[in-house]
């Protein structure tokens, strides 16, 4: 093809060779093989450019998913600068590009009532679904240890991810489990729609069963989007891959980007399947493997591609670069879990310190600590904490899952979806108003009874005679402070009605009452947010707030700008970069993480997820184990090297010979044994003296690398625990430990 004096010739004049020739592919279906660090999203944004400034197609004749808004934003950002004319990122009419949630929940706003709901329909996150559930086994009378709410939720999601549905339970079957499930099931899909909700997983399965329903709708949007495209398709579930399909089925114009190497999301339905068939499904599909990598060294690139070659069901490929070998991959053995903490702290400390050459002068910013599970990180974060090292965790609990939050959240959720009775049933007695369990139960069957809401119900309260009267006139003012909300959406604006709504609540004025500042301020961060979402959007809804809230993922909240040490799982940290990683915990039964079922499926992913963290790394890749550590409240216990560990190719790897610790010294293994190694462990004391052995006094007026200049007020402990109370100019009291904090004495 020739492009050559086409104004569009600048998208193409940045690419390289194989980008290039995946961005100017034409039409028809194509598979875009992207390795880590490759230039992926550069490739999908540049299509979507040259397709509109080629001139052959509107930006509302495109479709573009991903899998997370923060990814959706960066696209809208790129595109907004290719595109001559810009593109707003609110542009409704025009372009679409988001998460497969947001599209998806998009179609089924517009059509909502065709499925038997109501354009307001609650989404309910996996909280929700737990209180739903656990409500349902309680009606259903099911009491076995191992039913639990958790077991139901897994299963129920297993089938709708997998689009089984209710096919994937044999309420057939002689195992009274499977019977249970199947109850449950039905039940729960019963409530949904009772209660005007979906969950995550109906997002997905509805507009399908649209499709199949209403032909006529499908035609619709396949007529619109001559070019669907989608980010990271490994992670596609089959739910997803038949969404693409449908509204890929008229032009075929199908553009796919992902990485099988990057698979890791099988836990949560995702199939590797969908991209290694890829070609069977679109056969007159072009395939381009985009192998550049711009992002790590060679050694990394190398390190981590000799553990993923081990994998059978993968697509031929190999990362190579243009830039510098680069140091080799450390690997470092520690004693146990805090000594393995106490070793990253102190490699960060020594990489803070370097300031002899420009391009190692990092910030905490620059560092990533990625762990297998949730629970390593705790003592990660207690050795951060005590050496004040600033620090954030990707994946904890997040904002909007705060019970002060939910709490207001599910008052906004029932002013506008009525029938939302998990909501009601959150709130109608916080703050306390008297209406006990007892009640509510009873106000629920003569819901049932009457073929009502919930909130109806308790507008005809006084038909319930077993209800005492002071009870009634309770919930009859929590009806009519619902109602009289419901009604005020239409007069006030956003901002003024949340105002005004978590004001007339009182939740602020008992958190008042118990001293609870932190709990106030995030419902004052939340009424921030609902500001935020205000000026964003012309014509702002509650309704539009409500939805944004609920489709934000983990790394959604994630402040890159912030300068602190991000932890986070290796889940979380993929799409994500940062010069210097550290990976922890490879020991077999940790990483990998082998429980039960498909033992060679699991563990090719659990490859992938090695891959997936060893190639965030830009500059350093450290990978840590420790000989002992404890799990799961256990005594310590001896562990084996991590399998990938053996699979690394040497020459692109160093051993680290890390220093042992006196509590440690010992040869015979049984002296260690259920023994921990502590920060605080015996080291050579140094009295009241800086790093360069100049003497700290109060007074003494002292420079941090990070706050600047101030004066030590306050001097406590000694040797390895000196600690200064610090005066700073600009950023007040902070208290350092000095052996971490750098400190120059003026």
């Amino acid at each position: 093809m020739n492009l050559s004096g086409k104004r569009y010739d600048h998208l193409l004049e940045a690419l390289n060779p194989a980008q290039r020739q995946a961005v100017a592919s034409g039409d028809g279906p194509a598979l875009v093989l992207a390795g880590a660090g490759s230039g992926k999203t550069r490739v999908l944004t540049h299509r979507i450019a040259y397709l509109i400034e080629r001139g052959s197609v509107r930006s509302d004749n495109i479709l573009a998913a991903t899998f997370t808004n923060k990814a959706a934003q960066e696209m809208h950002e790129r595109l907004a600068r290719l595109v001559s004319f810009g593109l707003s990122r609110h542009h409704h009419d025009g372009l679409w590009v988001g998460t497969f949630h947001s599209i998806c929940a998009r179609i089924l706003r517009q059509h909502a009532g065709s499925l038997g709901f109501t354009r307001n329909f609650s989404i309910y996150d996996s909280e929700d679904q737990l209180g739903l559930i656990r409500q349902i086994i309680s009606d259903l009378e099911i009491s076995s240890p191992n039913l639990t709410p958790g077991y139901f939720h897994h299963r129920i999601s297993r089938a709708k991810n997998s689009f089984m549905n209710g096919r994937a339970i044999n309420a057939d079957s002689d195992d009274f489990r499977e019977q249970a499930v199947a109850k449950v099931f039905a039940k729960y899909q019963q409530r949904l729609r009772e209660n005007n909700a979906m969950d995550f997983d109906d997002l997905l399965i509805y507009p399908l069963e649209l499709f199949r329903q209403y032909p006529d709708i499908l035609a619709g949007y396949t007529q619109r989007f001559r070019y669907v495209l989608v980010d990271e398709f490994q992670d596609t579930n089959r739910t997803q891959y038949l969404f693409l399909q449908a509204l890929g089925s008229r032009e075929r114009n199908v553009f796919a980007v992902g990485d099988d190497d990057q698979s890791i999301y099988r836990w949560r339905g995702a199939e590797v399947r969908n991209i290694l068939d890829f070609e069977r499904d679109f056969p007159e599909c072009k395939v381009f493997r985009l192998e550049q990598n711009y992002r790590s060294t060679r050694n990394i690139l190398e390190a981590a591609h000799s553990v993923i070659a081990h994998n059978r069901e993968r697509l031929p490929k190999k990362l190579w670069t243009e830039r510098e070998a680069g140091e080799p991959v450390a690997l470092i053995e520690a004693e146990n879990e805090f000594h393995e903490a106490q070793i990253i702290l102190d490699k960060i400390s020594a990489e803070l310190s370097y300031h002899s050459n420009a391009a190692y002068n990092h910030t905490f910013r620059d560092f990533a600590i990625l762990y297998r599970t949730n629970a390593q990180s705790r003592v990660i974060e207690d050795t951060l904490r005590r050496a004040g090292i600033p620090y954030v965790i990707v994946g904890g609990l997040r904002f909007y899952e705060r019970k002060e939050v939910k709490d207001i959240l599910a008052y906004m959720r029932l002013a506008t979806n009525p029938a939302d009775a998990v909501s009601l049933r959150r709130i109608i007695n916080y703050p306390l108003r008297g209406i006990g369990e007892t009640t509510i139960q009873k106000l629920e069957e003569f819901a049932r009874a009457n073929n009502m809401t919930l909130l109806q119900a308790l507008s005809r309260v006084g038909e319930i005679p077993t209800i005492k009267a002071g009870l009634r006139n309770k919930v009859l003012e929590f009806y009519e402070f619902i109602n009289r909300y419901a009604s005020l959406k239409t007069e006030l604006s956003l901002l003024e009605w949340a105002n005004a709504l978590v004001d007339a609540t009182g939740i602020i004025r008992l958190l008042k009452s118990e001293g609870a500042q932190e709990r106030i301020d995030n419902i004052r961060e939340l009424l921030n947010s609902v500001h935020e979402y205000a000026q964003q959007i012309p014509n702002a809804t509650i309704e539009g707030y409500l939805e944004r809230v609920s489709l934000i993922t983990d790394i959604d909240t994630w402040d890159e700008k912030s300068n602190a040490v991000t932890l986070m799982t290796l889940h979380s940290a993929k799409g994500l970069e940062f010069p210097i990683v550290f990976i922890t915990g490879l020991e077999e039964g940790l990483f990998p993480l082998i429980r039960t079922g498909d033992v060679d499926s699991d563990l090719e992913e659990e490859r992938r997820l090695f891959y997936v963290g060893t190639t965030r790394a830009k500059e350093k890749l450290f990978l840590s184990r420790a000989a002992w550590r404890s799990r799961y409240g256990s005594n310590s216990q001896n562990t084996l090297p991590s399998r990938f560990l053996k699979e690394l190719d040497e020459q692109f790897v160093q051993h680290e010979s890390v220093r042992r610790p006196r509590a440690f010294e010992s040869s015979d293994a049984s002296d260690i044994r259920g023994r921990r190694y502590e920060s605080d462990a015996k080291m050579p004391d140094y009295e009241n003296e800086s790093q360069d052995g100049e003497s700290m006094q109060v007074g003494k007026m002292v420079k941090h690398p990070q706050f600047g200049l101030g004066e030590i007020r306050a001097i406590e402990g000694r040797g390895e625990n000196l600690k200064l109370t610090i005066e700073f100019e600009k950023v007040g009291t902070k208290k350092i430990l000095v052996k971490y904090g750098h400190l120059q004495i003026l």
